[in-house]
């Protein structure tokens, strides 16, 4: 599978928690912002950290995000700057573009650019809250930033039989599958953890342990 490689506008709580934990599960990740602070301090990081402007259609080209299949606009406290940087992003084709929004208002302009995805970090989160409380399929979240967390999900029925690969699941569903729980062949013992490459074939009462935005995980749900 390519590994996807992800643009984030902003370094501040939420696009460097975000950053760092892309960057644990080994995303290639480029983070942007005018800080210079803040890039210096993520040297030895694997983050690809870079000082500029979002704003700037030449700054987000000169730093790779046209390469980028998702963009994410972590800038919510500035209209303007969220606005134009979401703009710049749409321009230079990059196939998926979230961005986090301050308020309904907010959103609604962002949706109105073109933005794929808007996401509201605190009501995102009660929502997901309430979802998992009421859910019957299994159903364990580790949030790692806002609006993104590992979770253990039952299968997908629609998986039943075939191989990761075979379900397209980072492109149909937009997850990363960590691993694989499968029950012990008499159903007492613990489950195994399997690390696939893609090409395990699933059964029946597997779960699988995945990564991605919880409005993705809440759509597994359903």
């Amino acid at each position: 599978m390519k590994n996807q490689k992800i643009g984030i506008i902003g370094a501040g709580r939420f696009g460097l928690t975000l950053a760092e934990s892309l960057a644990a599960n080994d995303l290639d990740v480029t983070l942007l912002d005018k800080n210079w602070n803040i890039i210096q301090e993520l040297s030895d990081s694997p983050i690809r950290a870079i000082q500029g402007d979002g704003t700037s259609p030449e700054t987000l080209r000169e730093s790779g995000f046209a390469d980028c299949d998702v963009a994410v606009i972590a800038i919510a406290s500035s209209l303007e700057a969220s606005t134009l940087a979401t703009i710049n992003c749409k321009d230079l084709k990059i196939p998926r573009v979230i961005a986090k929004a301050a308020s309904d208002l907010h959103g609604r302009v962002l949706e109105r650019i073109g933005a794929d995805l808007v996401i509201y970090p605190d009501r995102d989160r009660a929502y997901r809250l309430a979802k998992s409380l009421v859910s019957r399929a299994p159903l364990d979240l580790l949030e790692i930033a806002d609006g993104y967390s590992v979770a253990e999900i039952a299968l997908p029925k629609s998986l039943e039989g075939k191989t990761l690969i075979e379900g397209n699941v980072r492109q149909t569903h937009g997850v990363t599958v960590l691993a694989i729980r499968r029950a012990s062949a008499d159903g007492r013992g613990p489950r195994e953890t399997i690390i696939t490459n893609g090409t395990e074939r699933l059964k029946e009462n597997d779960q699988l342990v995945v990564f991605g935005p919880d409005t993705n995980l809440d759509k597994l749900l359903k």
